[in-house]
């Protein structure tokens, strides 16, 4: 999954791609490197992170989806908390949900049973303003398993199909460098529940604190990072670096289909 932010502020390519065409060429260089999902964002979702207003939200991703989508080979996915942009994504062409907030705000669950497409669900300990204050779990891999379970159950019930649903334990999300490692120490134990699992890894904040790279020179950790959760089962890797990253997880799932 290739990561395309219509932001100025996201924490690695904050106003990088916020033009049109910027955007346009970033997306199709990246299915050119071996993208398989387009993963496309107009809010920043970064640690302190304040809430884009719905109408500049829509300014954002709605162009460049209707762009993209006549000419692009691989699903775009819409990453947002809102409803509303659910539904206009969705009509626009994006053919998955991407959720943060794992369809916890009103009427997410009703949009997405409604537009009948794949949905992420992400674990995030309280907001992207809050979630980095002093975040304590008592088991955090029980914790964000046992959160994953109950919104995958809500889906069910409101009649999203169990097919349509992937689990995102939601790395750096309301949680501490040990809080990460552990998660992805045991992520197989996510992975036992039975859903496709996204892991999002790639330069994350994680890597500065116990290597003190900035954000520019994380690319070899965060495919080391990429290759331990696909060894463990992660079904899909959000990254953004998509050659790099794809490579390295090519030669992981080579070995472990091996007989």
């Amino acid at each position: 999954m290739g990561v395309l932010n219509i932001t100025p502020d996201s924490f690695s390519d904050g106003g990088d791609f916020f033009s049109l065409d910027q955007a346009v060429e970033r997306a199709r260089r990246m299915v050119e490197d071996g993208a398989a999902i387009i993963d496309i964002g107009g809010e920043s979702t970064r640690p302190g992170a304040a809430e884009v207003p719905l109408d500049e939200e829509l300014r954002r991703v709605i162009p460049v989806i209707e762009a993209l989508r006549p000419s692009l080979t691989v699903p775009i996915s819409i990453d947002t908390r809102k409803p509303e942009i659910m539904r206009a994504a969705v009509t626009a062409g994006a053919g998955l949900i991407n959720d943060v907030n794992a369809l916890q705000a009103a009427g997410a669950l009703e949009a997405a049973a409604d537009l009948e497409v794949p949905v992420c669900l992400m674990h995030m300990r309280g907001s992207p303003e809050t979630m980095q204050d002093k975040p304590v779990y008592r088991n955090v891999v029980e914790e964000v398993g046992d959160f994953l379970a109950a919104r995958a159950d809500a889906c069910m019930a409101a009649g999203i199909a169990r097919e349509r649903i992937l689990l995102d334990p939601g790395f750096g999300f309301g949680k501490t460098v040990e809080h990460n490692l552990q998660l992805l120490r045991h992520l197989d134990r996510l992975v036992a529940w039975g859903f496709p699992l996204l892991v999002g890894l790639s330069r994350k904040s994680l890597i500065g604190k116990l290597l003190g790279l900035p954000v520019d020179q994380r690319l070899v950790p965060s495919i080391a990072l990429a290759v331990l959760a696909v060894w463990q089962g992660a079904a899909i890797v959000r990254a953004h670096d998509v050659r790099a990253t794809r490579e390295a997880i090519q030669m992981c799932q080579a070995v472990r289909d091996i007989e």
